[in-house]
């Protein structure tokens, strides 16, 4: 059974982009692509060709993932107002050393840590929903050691 994603309406909006995008412009290149290797002559020893392939194959996986991923979402909106931290809020939080980090609380579907946007299911996303501004939250990290945060902004 397929599993539920959440997403932010900007979530479900980025992805139905990047279908589009795929849909349309990627698989009429990747045709061309595939075209103009064939007449260099015998595809057996073609590396165009299979280069072309290979991409052709992994641009129909991911239009079939993300296919299914909507096709199975749930978009979560945010709350008009709301003291505690859910998914689609900006987060800012100190760290014990006094630095701040930015995140974006999303469904894994969206998730990217280049971007600040991490899943409600990673440990940390799991642990900020619910919070409250004031709150401090312990993370065990990878390596055992305890990471505390304290949430000093929550926004949309």
């Amino acid at each position: 059974m397929p599993k539920d994603n959440m997403l932010t309406p900007e979530g479900r909006k980025e992805l139905e982009q990047e279908l589009h995008e795929l849909e349309t412009v990627k698989r009429a290149e990747i045709g061309e692509r595939i075209k103009i290797a064939r007449e260099f002559g015998d595809i057996s020893e073609n590396s165009e060709y299979d280069d072309a392939k290979n991409e052709q194959a992994w641009m129909e996986g991911r239009i079939l993932e993300i296919t299914q991923i909507l096709a199975n979402a749930t978009i979560v909106e945010l709350p008009k107002r709301s003291n505690r931290v859910s998914i689609g809020n900006v987060v800012t939080v100190t760290q014990p050393d006094g630095s701040e980090r930015v995140f974006t609380i999303v469904g894994a579907a969206e998730a990217d840590i280049s971007r600040g946007r991490i899943s409600n299911e990673s440990p940390v996303g799991a642990a900020l929903l619910g919070a409250r501004k004031g709150d401090t939250i312990e993370v065990d990290s990878p390596s055992g050691k305890k990471l505390a945060f304290t949430i000093v902004k929550i926004g949309k």
